[in-house]
């Protein structure tokens, strides 16, 4: 159970982080994890394009990475309580990210 257990994780961790993309929306919104973002603010602070931060966000938020919100414009935050979300915190503040 537990070899299972860890392959979902090492999938998930990798499809995370396999796009330039999606880490820059993580760190921008680690930076700031109190802070709601809509899609444009996340352009703006990532310099990605719309179709990239739509498709990006959808797979964070997939893995419960980050939260939707169901305003209008729908908002995204950080997801602090995920452990991997945590633990990537702690990395990109021990490498200075």
């Amino acid at each position: 159970m537990e070899g299972i257990q860890r392959r979902v994780t090492w999938k998930d961790i990798e499809r995370g982080l396999g796009s330039v993309g999606r880490i820059r929306i993580l760190r921008r919104m680690i930076e700031s994890s109190d802070e709601f973002f809509t899609k444009y603010a996340l352009e703006r602070r990532t310099g990605l394009k719309p179709v990239d931060v739509r498709s990006n966000l959808k797979v964070l938020v997939e893995l419960d990475w980050v939260k939707e919100y169901p305003y209008d414009p729908r908002t995204y935050r950080v997801n602090m309580e995920n452990e991997t979300v945590r633990l990537l915190a702690e990395f990109f503040r021990k490498v200075k990210y």
